[in-house]
């Protein structure tokens, strides 16, 4: 046993290695219900790193706020990159891990080791015109999320004035999808196919293995379009600024942007407006203040949609926590969990409009998400529509009893059912919005529209009455 000195005095290090300490598994029924519970137990038992199984593979869990900031911040003690895995090096984890083909698919958030520097910078250049509020792509992107938001709004009031809505469903998860679909400048509605393939992925049904295939093959076709006729959208912007990189690789980074942006964001659509409209006085104060990103800061504090970072791994024996954590041992921060470590927790005042921004949910250090600010700007843009289309919105199921899905990486909400009072007055763009011509260019031809599989799929939630 080691030692070292911790805010409380010396504190004992346990040096047992990770395979011998047989952990109990992390993803079980509390978790899916109680994620909270589950954390503060694993906190009372280990401290602020413990041991977890994730599905049959051990790993370290970090539940610390100032120990995923360590992990984080420190990208040589802690790299990414699949090949620094020793158990997998020593073919310790089976082939048939369900996380395993989340994690081979080897994109920005995953890759580590000499090729991810040219990869990052290229990603910075190529999103830098989505997310520099002065660059006309910007503005533009801007215009079309307005535009879409506006298009499932009201098609949600087809279904009347007033009504019950699933604002998951119809709005959140969809919206995001259509402005990716804008982002990788997928024709007219051709991409809406890759859109519902996407969603198919996300739910982990038993075709999301067929649409998983489906959707590569998609993203490759898109990739050699763009290749052979560039445009003003990211893939060619990506190829422009990394000319080295391989259709395939390609393709894997577009379906990283397609699947992290759409359900990240759905969620925090999701989670900000409920947020919103629950009752809790500061976030509502936020909002009535054109503070949407603070109110989303709020919400991100409390339910991050992004519960666990891809793993890191030791580069060499290193203390964390109570327990030393050998070299090639993965480590999952989890910033749901250091969210609620109470020496961040408890700082964050509850009853003021200002709080701090030293949230998690984009990571932190030099690997922070590259499209945070994308992402904000796509969620805070849509909540924002939300409110200035709808009279009123309301829960129709009390908060505690809103059905959340959880996977070992995302928390969100199966549905969000709302009761809904459409504005009365005339629809307006917002006062820093688009030109109606504008808007109009993003959109896609009304037939085309009608005839995509997700508006026909939209159009059956409200034939359905659901």
């Amino acid at each position: 046993m080691d030692s070292q000195w911790g805010d409380g005095g010396s504190v004992d290090l346990d040096d047992t290695r990770l395979e011998a300490l047989s952990p109990q598994p992390l993803l079980t029924r509390d978790y899916e219900t109680r994620p909270a519970l589950v954390y503060e137990r694993l906190r009372q038992q280990h401290g602020p790193v413990a041991p977890v199984d994730l599905l049959g593979v051990p790993a370290w869990l970090v539940l610390g706020y100032r120990e995923s900031l360590q992990v984080l911040q420190d990208n040589d003690g802690f790299p990414k990159g699949l090949e620094n895995w020793r158990a997998r090096s020593e073919g310790r984890v089976p082939a048939d891990w369900p996380l395993g083909p989340s994690l081979e698919v080897n994109h920005i958030l995953i890759q580590g080791g000499s090729g991810y520097p040219p990869l990052r910078t290229a990603w910075d250049v190529a999103l830098k015109p989505f997310q520099d509020p002065r660059h006309p792509q910007a503005k533009r992107l801007k215009a079309a999320v307005t535009a879409y938001a506006d298009e499932l709004i009201t098609l949600v009031g087809q279904g009347g004035k007033t009504g019950v809505a699933d604002l998951s469903a119809q709005f959140s998860r969809p919206l995001p999808l259509m402005v990716a679909s804008h982002l990788l400048g997928f024709p007219g509605s051709q991409g809406d196919d890759a859109l519902m393939d996407m969603w198919r992925v996300l739910d982990a049904g038993p075709d999301a293995e067929a649409a998983l295939e489906r959707l590569l093959a998609t993203l490759a076709e898109l990739a050699a379009t763009k290749l052979e006729k560039p445009g003003d959208d990211f893939p060619s912007y990506l190829l422009a600024a990394h000319p080295d990189l391989s259709l395939d690789h390609l393709a894997r980074e577009l379906f990283m942007l397609l699947g992290m942006t759409s359900d990240h964001v759905g969620i925090l659509i999701s989670n900000t407006v409920v947020e919103v409209i629950s009752g809790e006085g500061s976030v509502r104060a936020s909002l009535s203040a054109g503070m949407v990103r603070e109110a989303m800061n709020r919400s991100v504090m409390r339910k991050p949609p992004l519960v666990n970072f891809v793993p890191r791994f030791a580069a060499e024996d290193t203390p964390l926590g109570n327990y030393t954590i050998r070299a090639g041992d993965p480590v999952w921060v989890s910033s749901a969990a250091a969210h609620a470590d109470p020496l961040f927790a408890d700082h964050v005042a509850s009853g003021t409009t200002i709080s701090t921004r030293a949230h998690l949910s984009w990571g932190a250090g030099p690997r922070q998400c590259p499209a945070r600010e994308l992402a904000s700007t796509v969620a805070a843009a849509g909540v924002g529509r939300l409110f200035e289309r709808f009279d009123h919105l309301g829960l129709a199921l009390p908060a505690d009893q809103l059905p959340w899905r959880s996977s070992p990486f995302m928390r969100g909400l199966r549905s969000l059912p709302v009761r809904y009072e459409l504005s009365a007055a005339p629809v307006r763009p917002p006062a820093d919005g688009p030109a109606p011509e504008v808007a109009e260019e993003v959109l896609p031809d009304r037939s085309a529209r009608q005839r995509s599989s997700l508006w026909r799929y939209l159009t059956g939630l409200i034939r359905g009455g659901r």
